[in-house]
């Protein structure tokens, strides 16, 4: 008589505990990067009446008896799946579209989250906009913009307002189209200006000039005004079908009057110039040089590389972005404030870019809500609601049954 209590009243705990994981799930319906819970059972020890026995003297085999003593929370699981986008415009609000998680820091150790809520601390620093924890990842070498990745990721800087040094230009690339139909001599040269950089940031002119001596044959003569000097003439043939054949790469060499320094002969690629029908004739150029500038914006790309965008129109690699991800992500622990840390069945974290060995990628301007589904909560809490109603009716009916049996010495 009394087993159908304690059963029932297992009933009645663990099912309160269903509630409890349900109204949890319910409350963070609206929570930036929240993961559903989802509750399991399992039955407890069960008490043997009597053994099974195989088949003998020509009779078949009896069935064991039992009976089951009540049930258990088997598990508590977090569902790690997908939530939705919300658009939100601003530039440091970021979401994981796919696996992985961002790697947050508060100087003594990392934890991990969905949440991409993020902005510019008071020392340029990114970091959640609500915890101050730093967003980890690495930084760019300010002189060659390389990001080393094998090195433990560390707080990314982006400084906003901070100013660049000029960029001395190296490379020249030249494109566009010169007039098949051009009569060549000097006076129908083609003439292009275009602006190089010296170490300081100053802009060079100079001025290519484009004549064509032969059938398919162009000299390239740059000229820079004085006090400055430059070399670096040369020839380039066209095939037949309007294709550089011969002369696409050369030199530039600047004397400079100011003293400042290049970092050597500037390479210049004619290659992806045609020579094609078309009056007139089409030129433009562009260089990795730049003038001083400061930063004034930074994009984020999908595989988490921070790009800084400078006054002067110059972009330079900044930062990345690290993401980690685990072997088994249902296995990591909640810690409050949308965080996760590591447990011993989630396994260690593996941190890297995004966009690479399962970790997702970046979307930028977004946040990823919650994966909370009501229809399926509601269900939840009908199903919680009627299996605490039916265990109290269970314990109720006991109740009577030894109230009977009480009741018999009347």
């Amino acid at each position: 008589m009394m087993r159908s209590m304690f059963a029932a009243i297992s009933g009645l705990k663990n099912h309160q505990t269903f509630m409890d994981v349900v109204g949890n799930n319910i409350a963070n319906v609206n929570t930036t990067g929240f993961k559903q819970s989802r509750v399991t059972f399992q039955d407890i020890l069960s008490q043997t009446l009597r053994g099974a026995s195989g088949p003998q003297a020509g009779r078949g085999g009896v069935n064991g008896e039992q009976i089951g003593l009540g049930v258990l929370v088997s598990g508590i699981d977090t569902i790690q799946s997908q939530g939705t986008l919300q658009s939100t415009g601003k530039s440091t609000d970021m979401a994981i579209q796919g696996d992985g998680y961002f790697v947050m820091s508060d100087g003594k150790q990392n934890m991990f989250t969905r949440d991409g809520a993020f902005d510019l601390a008071l020392d340029g620093t990114l970091a959640s906009a609500s915890s101050g924890l730093h967003v980890l990842g690495w930084q760019a070498n300010p002189l060659t913009g390389l990001v080393n990745t094998s090195v433990p990721p560390t707080n990314i800087t982006v400084p906003i307002g901070a100013g660049m040094t000029g960029k001395a230009s190296t490379t020249l690339a030249i494109n566009g189209n010169l007039d098949s139909n051009n009569l060549g001599g000097a006076a129908n040269a083609v003439t292009l200006s275009s602006t190089v950089y010296d170490g300081q940031g100053n802009a060079v002119p100079v001025t290519y000039t484009f004549t064509k001596t032969a059938a398919n044959t162009w000299t390239v003569v740059p000229t820079t005004p004085l006090p400055n000097s430059v070399a670096g003439s040369s020839t380039i043939t066209f095939s037949g079908t309007g294709q550089v054949a011969t002369g696409g790469t050369s030199s530039l060499t600047l004397t400079l009057a100011n003293g400042a320094t290049v970092p050597g002969p500037i390479t210049v690629d004619l290659s992806k110039i045609t020579q094609l029908a078309s009056t007139p004739s089409d030129l433009n150029s562009n260089t990795d040089g730049a003038s001083a500038g400061s930063l004034t914006s930074f994009t984020v790309g999908q595989a988490g590389d921070i790009t800084g965008v400078y006054s002067n129109g110059f972009k330079q690699p900044l930062g990345q972005i690290a993401m980690a991800s685990f072997a088994n992500p249902s296995g990591l622990v909640k810690s409050g404030g949308n965080l996760f840390a590591a447990s011993a069945n989630s396994g260690t974290a593996n941190i890297g870019i995004p966009n690479s060995a399962g970790r997702g990628s970046i979307a930028t301007g977004f946040l990823e809500g919650s994966n909370v589904d009501l229809a399926q909560q509601f269900t939840n809490m009908i199903m919680a609601e009627r299996g605490f109603q039916a265990n109290s009716k269970v314990i109720t009916t006991s109740d009577e049954i030894l109230m009977d049996l009480v009741n018999l010495k009347h």
